[in-house]
């Protein structure tokens, strides 16, 4: 395909470490090895991690000089970014924005502007969401406004873009039907993936213990409660049986006086936050995976968990049902009693043997690969590229179409921005701009592929 300046914009990225940052990065470095030009744009991280930084390969991030009020997002402001996001955009020759998160105010502000410089635009919608809670119902108001005039819409998985499509109300009038509603033909799943070279499982060390590793964020909608709920419950019933718990959290103190009510501190280890490189380590202790999210649109914990030898143990939630085969994952309803026996069943195959680590890592090494997730995506870029461009009247009707209160409001948002741009036009003219020069050789392309995938310069 035709090779493509591409910009990643998102508030979530290195050096902060989860899900979407280790996705972002890792479609990001295939494609610079598919021989595309790609650059990160994120918001500045203390104390001094502002401005321009490299990572291996060849992948340059722009720290802009925003601060994170919550989650490491920032708060949505909609016109402040854009003298920052003018100048990087055409400097950079971006032709393509691939924006990130449904919680990143960047990644939205970043689709509203991108029209002004006739840059296409893609987003990827990484996790689920209700519809009841006051933050979901402003979340998905803010995600609505972005998706009417976004260019296409990629879901991790089945589950995660049923859920995109009714939050998002990317719905247009059936073809043969006027009266029916589809889902727009631009929203596709393209699955996440993993280095499977990074989890290949060590040889177990010899261990009375058959032990349980937990590794989340210690929040809420990560499920801990279950987990408290249960840990004291199996230890009783299982004295061979300990935890392994990574990450950090605001439920860390209910798993700290867990521990301390039922005297496990033998049994249940407390790691706090662990670095991505050291995940591995962390997963090789282990021989049972215990996931109990209460939403999960993939999980790419499973996945890693799964790839290191592990067998695990998940709530039937959300997009996991879709991401192992059955024989490899053991399924419980969000509920401490169900949890419990879906765990007592994975100790006792455990235990007799019956999982097989490398069986299960040579299976999963020809499920996910970034270089299968990279091809899907350039061909969802092809797509965008070629389609017709809508114009600003059309933009414009498709913003008033949100409702009588909250279309003439983002109406006024995309006009003022219209009029914001053109004044910075005015100011700082675009042949006054130090614009990057790019190009590719074959030997340089050659000395990239050979990089490591995960080392920062």
């Amino acid at each position: 395909m035709e090779k493509l300046a591409i910009a990643m914009i998102s508030d979530f990225f290195h050096p902060n470490v989860g899900g979407v940052e280790n996705h972002i990065y890792m479609l990001s470095t295939e494609l610079i090895r598919r021989g595309h030009k790609v650059i990160v744009i994120t918001h500045a991280h203390k104390p001094d991690r502002v401005g321009i930084r490299w990572l291996l390969p060849s992948l340059k991030v722009y720290y802009i000089p925003f601060i994170p009020i919550a989650s490491s997002a920032t708060l949505p402001n909609f016109f402040t970014s854009l003298p920052y996001l003018r100048t990087i955009l055409l400097r950079e020759h971006i032709r393509l924005i691939h924006a990130h998160a449904s919680l990143s105010s960047i990644g939205h502000e970043g689709i509203l502007h991108s029209h002004l410089m006739g840059i296409r635009t893609v987003f990827t919608d990484h996790s689920l969401f209700g519809f009841e809670d006051a933050a979901s119902i402003l979340t998905n108001k803010l995600l609505v406004a972005t998706l009417k005039n976004v260019d296409a819409v990629i879901c991790v998985s089945h589950t995660g873009r049923e859920n995109t499509v009714l939050r998002g109300q990317l719905f247009e009038k059936d073809q043969n039907d006027p009266t029916k509603l589809s889902v727009r033909r631009s929203v596709y799943v393209i699955p996440n993936a993993l280095v499977a070279e990074q989890f290949k499982p060590r040889p177990p060390e010899p261990s009375e213990f058959i032990t349980i590793v937990v590794i989340s964020r210690l929040a809420y909608r990560k499920g801990i409660d279950l987990l408290v709920a249960t840990a004291p419950r199996i230890c009783a019933a299982f004295p061979n049986v300990r935890f392994v718990v990574g990450g950090d959290g605001p439920k860390l103190i209910d798993l700290l006086q867990m521990r301390e009510k039922y005297f496990l501190q033998d049994r249940v280890e407390l790691l706090g936050a662990i670095r991505h490189s050291d995940v591995l380590s962390v997963l090789s202790r282990g021989t049972i995976f215990m996931n109990t999210s209460l939403t999960e649109s993939f999980g790419i914990a499973i996945l890693e968990a799964a790839c290191a030898g592990l067998y695990v143990v998940s709530t039937r939630v959300g997009g996991v049902p879709e991401i192992l085969p059955q024989d490899m994952i053991s399924f419980a309803e969000p509920d401490a009693d169900d949890v419990y026996r879906a765990i007592s069943e994975a100790i006792t195959l455990v235990a007799a043997g019956k999982h097989d680590p490398m069986k299960a890592h040579e299976r999963l090494k020809t499920f996910y690969d970034w270089r299968l997730v990279a091809a899907r995506t350039e061909k969802v870029y092809t797509a965008v590229v070629q389609s017709p461009q809508m114009g600003l009247v059309e933009r414009i009707q498709r913003t008033m179409d949100l409702g009588p209160c909250v279309g003439p409001i983002y109406t006024i948002i995309l006009l003022v921005d219209c009029i914001f741009f053109l004044v910075l036009e005015w100011f700082y003219p675009r042949e006054d701009l130090d614009y990057v020069e790019h190009h590719w050789d074959d030997g340089a392309l050659t000395q990239l592929q050979s990089l490591s995938y995960s080392r920062e310069s």
